[in-house]
């Protein structure tokens, strides 16, 4: 009953073109991460070199949130998501017809930030269709399309075995073309825009206190996720010795189950709070990214890590942007653009901080350490803002401030 009124009260076709335009996107981000063993191979990159390739895409994805984010609140969220689907299938014919160097696979990287960008349309574009009491799940089903990190572990790494590394960009613009004709023929601009205002005005909530916490908070969930997601291949084949083709498939025990739990995240926050829901999450991130730093022996237990640590992560994602648009109603894009960003950095900051711990220290512990150090400081800062949060724009434990009424109707 509760999922029949949350679909009678949006859009439904414009929230599935936001999940496709962010997993193809979210999938050609990923693509040079899931062939990295190949394409280190070929090159023959020291540890330091790989985390930087795999830190490129990530970092220019950071860059470009904000930038497009911006051109979805002037020029409106269907329009941008379009010129970004253009973009990355640019990006793609780049990859199919100049790549042969490593230089080039870095600028490569940098023309993949489009892709990384999508995060700041997409999520705004599916949720703005959708009341407030369903932010969370609507947020979850558009940010669920982190599942293009499994398209790009399952696919990549076959495609880049039997064609060669370089041909699999070429395949992989085939998908985006076909969202970008979706998207045109089905999407509508969400209701949600109250008025047109100023370049200024958008950029005003860079001021705003708030904005800087989720920018933490998000930097741990969804940049572990980025972050982990882009480096486990390389993680597990120089680790673990596994094969190319497994090591790239191995995104998938990130990919997959960070973005089935985002919406699992994202629903719980909008029945239980998102404060309640990240409290737990921290904890479980920070345990299960040291019990990673053991490096385990067996791969059945760092795979059991790593899933635990990934569910935290995906869990996150969807509650913290359960809380984001309940602060910022009437800027979703540009706040989406900028705390996206901002985790998208710390998604480029793990690949080299775990290419930095194996060259300098000569083991991956160091990285999973820091990371964990990370989450124990967002829970921190959390518990010390949550008072205030909860007697100014969200209800107890998160919740949002809507009546009991609406409530039942949710339940």
């Amino acid at each position: 009953m509760a999922m029949k009124g949350f679909w009678k009260s949006g859009h439904p076709p414009t929230l599935l073109m936001a999940f496709l335009y962010f997993d193809v996107s979210f999938m050609v981000w990923m693509v040079n991460a899931a062939m990295a063993p190949f394409i280190s191979q070929e090159f023959n990159l020291t540890p330091a070199q790989k985390g930087l390739m795999l830190s490129i895409p990530v970092f220019a994805g950071a860059l470009l949130r904000i930038p497009l984010g911006l051109a979805a609140e002037i020029i409106g969220r269907k329009t941008a998501a379009l010129i970004g689907l253009g973009g990355t299938i640019l990006a793609m014919v780049y990859g199919f017809y100049l790549v042969n160097t490593y230089n080039q696979v870095l600028i490569l990287g940098a023309l993949l930030g489009v892709a990384g960008a999508s995060f700041a349309v997409a999520l705004p574009l599916g949720s703005g269709w959708f009341p407030p009491q369903y932010q969370g799940l609507a947020m979850g089903i558009a940010g669920a399309g982190n599942s293009g990190t499994v398209l790009a572990g399952l696919f990549a790494g076959p495609l880049a075995k039997t064609y060669g590394w370089q041909n699999v960009y070429g395949y992989f613009a085939i998908p985006v073309l076909v969202v970008m004709g979706l998207m045109w023929l089905l999407a509508k601009e969400p209701p949600d825009k109250v008025e047109h205002k100023k370049l200024t005005d958008y950029l005003k909530v860079l001021v705003e206190k708030d904005i800087w916490i989720f920018n933490l908070l998000y930097w741990v969930t969804f940049g572990g996720f980025v972050g982990f997601a882009s480096f486990v291949p390389t993680f597990m084949a120089d680790q673990y010795g596994v094969s190319k083709v497994v090591a790239g498939q191995f995104m998938i025990v990130v990919g997959f189950t960070a973005s089935a739990v985002r919406i699992i995240g994202g629903w719980f926050s909008d029945r239980f709070g998102g404060i309640n829901a990240l409290t737990g999450i921290y904890i479980i991130i920070a345990g299960t990214a040291l019990l990673c730093s053991t490096l385990p022996a067996s791969i059945t237990m760092i795979f059991v890590f790593l899933f635990l640590m990934s569910a935290g992560m995906g869990a996150g994602n969807g509650s913290v942007f359960q809380l984001i648009p309940l602060r910022f109603p009437h800027a979703k894009a540009i706040t989406s653009g900028v705390v996206g960003e901002f985790g998208a950095l710390g998604g480029a900051f793990i690949p080299l901080v775990m290419g930095y711990s194996q060259e300098y220290t000569g083991s991956f512990s160091m990285g999973f350490v820091v990371y964990a150090i990370t989450a124990v400081a967002a829970l921190s800062l959390m518990m010390i803002v949550q008072r205030r949060w909860t007697t100014s724009w969200v209800g107890k434990g998160g919740r949002a401030l809507i009546t009991e009424e609406q409530y039942r109707r949710v339940a």
